[in-house]
């Protein structure tokens, strides 16, 4: 089943119970914030960096980055370190002796720092305003939930301490009166799916009553895991891999139940889940 809303671009995959929604789950990177858009550009020359640099490998750049770009891609949502875990295994497989993870994603940081603190700069000097690094209308929309009443959580895969800080900068932040939640070192102490299900067990929630918003198929899956419904966001990214280019297609294989392009349409959607 597919219909798109009277009037909207918003995609209606499967119909789901509306007007009980008390929680949603965001997600953050390409879902509420672009401040990171582009991190692929510096995750995978570094990975083919490594690959090259420590294993004997006779494969050319190419064939590294087409190794790369799939686990990469595959594990986009999931929290940074399980693509640094993965780079470990390429490089053991190759005859090479991996670092820590953690050591790959501290590099990983560091590499990425500069563009993150330049946009972050930017907003500080108001050479960029933070809508620019905003996906379209998704403070309207936060606004809006707020207005109804309904208790927000930021659960994302990157370190808690970025999300919590670019939360801020981005004039978001206050709207998660659920909390803010993000990788941690010990990555087994946090998951989005352990988000969701304390959410769950801590309110006694059924299905309908929690809704999940995310770019990344993990968020998807976790929702309808539990039976919660599940609005797929098909954000266009900026990479030079044309990673996640099949973005939308992806969402509705992991389940979502709604699909937007952004948030442009927020009020019909809010309209068409909250039945007002």
């Amino acid at each position: 089943m597919q219909n798109i809303l009277d009037g909207t671009s918003i995609e209606i995959h499967h119909k789901v119970q509306t007007g009980n929604i008390r929680h949603v789950v965001f997600d953050f990177d390409g879902t509420i914030s672009l401040i990171r858009d582009g991190w692929q550009n510096v995750m995978v020359p570094m990975m083919v960096e490594f690959l090259q640099t420590e294993t004997d490998t006779t494969e050319t750049q190419e064939q590294l980055e087409a190794v790369v770009v799939e686990f990469v891609d595959r594990l986009t949502g999931k929290q940074t370190i399980y693509q640094m875990m993965q780079l470990g295994e390429e490089i053991e497989k190759r005859g090479g002796k991996p670092k820590d993870p953690l050591a790959y994603k501290d590099e990983y940081n560091r590499r990425l720092l500069p563009i993150v603190e330049q946009r972050i700069s930017g907003l500080a000097v108001g050479n960029l305003s933070a809508e620019t690094l905003r996906v379209h209308k998704s403070l309207e929309f936060l606004q809006s939930l707020h207005e109804l009443g309904v208790k927000c959580y930021l659960a994302s895969g990157t370190d808690v301490e970025f999300v919590k800080n670019e939360a801020e900068l981005l004039g978001v932040a206050a709207f998660f009166d659920g909390g803010i939640f993000g990788a941690l070192r010990e990555y087994k102490k946090f998951s989005k799916a352990m988000v969701i299900q304390k959410i769950l067990t801590d309110f006694k929630l059924s299905g309908s009553e929690l809704l999940i918003i995310g770019d990344g198929y993990v968020e998807i899956e976790n929702a309808k895991a539990v039976g919660a419904i599940a609005v797929g966001v098909a954000s266009v990214e900026d990479n030079v891999y044309n990673m996640n280019a099949d973005k939308r297609e992806r969402l509705i294989r992991a389940g979502a139940d709604i699909i937007i392009p952004d948030f442009r349409e927020g009020n019909k959607l809010i309209s068409y889940l909250f039945d007002s």
